[in-house]
């Protein structure tokens, strides 16, 4: 489970100084989240320590090329639609009682201080990380109210889980507790593609605030970085 996020100071990776394994800023990113067999390719970020907020990778990631559902029950390949559209991804579930609802929510408030036009260019796409619970109709109604206008997708979880790992992030099958509670753990970092070369250039933690999207979010739309 994830510990409930706390709101810290914004601080910014600076472009120039030493370099750090973006390891350092996963590891932040995903507290409470388990690990994943295989080796997640590894980025590198500029600053002397890993960042509350926002991160500017020094070596970007290009999308998945991953095909599931939407909550519409149609086949949605990421790549395709999301072409030379700014896109935020987020891997999560929908029962989960802290980290994800407040992320979209976050998520939601910062698009929602965009102009129209601006909404329209934005992709948000939120792909379930528990997808035998998470059916399209579902998980169409928990965005609903967490981030309206967000695209949700689910499918085979192998499907994800290799998809996530190709970003760096952790995803783990769900499992049930001894209570019964079924327990999802999974990397919580939002990246962002930007539109200029559909190449994932920012990385955000679970810390990241409703405040900093609204200060980036204009930036990130028309392509440039925060």
């Amino acid at each position: 489970m994830h510990p409930t996020p706390t709101t810290r100071r914004a601080r910014r990776a600076r472009r120039a100084g030493p370099v750090l394994a973006l390891a350092a800023v996963l590891a932040a990113g995903a507290t409470g989240c388990g690990g994943s067999e295989g080796e997640a390719p590894v980025a590198e970020v500029s600053g002397a320590e890993a960042p509350a907020e926002a991160t500017v990778l020094d070596t970007p990631f290009p999308k998945p090329d991953l095909v599931l559902t939407d909550t519409e029950g149609e086949p949605y390949e990421f790549v395709a639609e999301t072409k030379g559209k700014p896109t935020l991804v987020y891997f999560g579930y929908t029962n989960c009682p802290d980290v994800c609802p407040t992320t979209m929510s976050n998520i939601a408030y910062g698009e929602s201080q965009l102009s129209e036009a601006e909404q329209e260019e934005l992709r948000v796409v939120f792909v379930t990380t528990d997808p035998e619970r998470d059916t399209p109709e579902s998980l169409g109604e928990w965005l609903n109210g967490a981030a309206p206008g967000a695209t949700g997708l689910t499918g085979d979880f192998d499907t994800i889980q290799a998809g996530a790992r190709t970003l760096g992030i952790s995803i783990e099958p769900p499992v049930k507790k001894e209570d019964g509670e079924i327990e999802s753990m999974h990397g919580s970092q939002v990246l962002f593609f930007s539109p200029k070369d559909d190449k994932a250039h920012v990385l955000y933690t679970e810390d990241t605030t409703a405040e900093t999207y609204a200060q980036d979010l204009p930036k990130l739309v028309n392509g440039e970085l925060p």
